[in-house]
């Protein structure tokens, strides 16, 4: 079984190449290849830093996995 699933979430550290600060997001998981250490799916916070049109909510992305730092199954983010 992958450690990703589809409707999972992911903290994803995306740095900063101006001031070198970087940034925390949730990005919520499509799918994930194993054997590539990659992840992609759709940024699910709203950026704080200005990355020009680059990414914004709900922007497609591809992640490797050593970006990611936290994951969340997709269950504790509903309400019961």
């Amino acid at each position: 079984m992958p450690p990703y699933l589809p409707g999972d979430y992911v903290k994803v550290e995306f740095p900063d190449e101006a001031t070198g600060v970087g940034e925390w997001m949730w990005v919520r998981v499509s799918r994930s290849d194993d054997q590539q250490q990659l992840l992609f799916g759709t940024l699910d916070s709203e950026p704080l830093n200005d990355y020009g049109d680059r990414i914004s909510l709900g922007s497609e992305l591809t992640v490797s996995y050593s970006q990611i730092r936290e994951h969340r199954k997709r269950t504790e983010f509903t309400k019961h």
